[in-house]
């Protein structure tokens, strides 16, 4: 866009991982919005991540790339803020796994809220989608339409009319259709992190909830995803 003033500016939560990371990618090449990226460090066991989105927001161009800290283990019940065991190998089961973290996407809109105000930021943009995902109820349209509604309420840019937005536009799509579209907008899974669990050398578990939709994303459309898993791992 050549009048920078003018272009629209969007708040873009980027946790490092695949969804999130073709969000972004979608943002910028598809859409031309100004991004500015934000990570949180939250307790979370999985921290590598954190490096992973500032290298994917390095490689894509943002205009600003900031990490919140918010002490979510101090909450903990979840596997992902506590010393809870990571479930492996029960992709499928049924029901909100124990790596859900309470409020989680509440809290982090929240501090993506704020950001927007800051940087004049009308668009909110998250990587969540229902379709290949672990059932949390905040990836949910339904909670996506709700929080935007009391953000403009609480907000004092949505009182004086500069009215936020949020997009979701992984929300309907399949893990193959996510990875696709990353690679149409030319975005390197090489840079991405999604495992709950790593191992110490970085590595992902390839066990996890999140190793295990990811790798099948990348086999239905008859690709090896670029990370390095362990040897066991097919």
């Amino acid at each position: 866009m050549s009048d920078m003033n003018s272009a629209i500016r969007a708040v873009v939560l980027l946790s490092g991982g695949l969804d999130s990371s073709t969000a972004l990618a979608w943002a910028i090449h598809r859409q031309g919005w100004i991004c500015h990226t934000v990570a949180f460090d939250y307790g979370q066991r999985h921290r590598i991540e954190l490096e992973a989105s500032a290298n994917i927001a390095r490689a894509l161009g943002v205009a600003s790339h900031q990490v919140i800290r918010v002490d979510l283990r101090s909450i903990g019940h979840s596997a992902l803020t506590s010393d809870m065991p990571v479930p492996k190998d029960e992709a499928e089961a049924q029901g909100i796994p124990s790596t859900y973290v309470p409020a989680r996407n509440l809290i982090f809109l929240s501090l993506a809220t704020a950001v927007a105000e800051t940087v004049a930021a009308t668009r909110l943009v998250i990587g969540a989608n229902v379709v290949d995902y672990s059932g949390y109820p905040d990836c949910r349209q339904e909670f996506l339409d709700a929080f935007v509604r009391t953000a403009n309420l609480g907000t004092k840019a949505g009182s004086e009319g500069n009215s936020l937005h949020i997009a979701a536009p992984l929300i309907t799509l399949g893990k193959s259709e996510i990875i696709e579209l990353g690679l149409e907008l030319g975005l390197d899974y090489a840079l991405t992190r999604s495992c709950y669990d790593p191992l110490p050398n970085g590595k992902p578990c390839g066990h996890c909830d999140s190793c295990y939709y990811r790798r099948q994303g990348f086999r239905e459309l008859g690709k090896t995803d670029p990370l390095p898993y362990p040897e066991n791992i097919s």
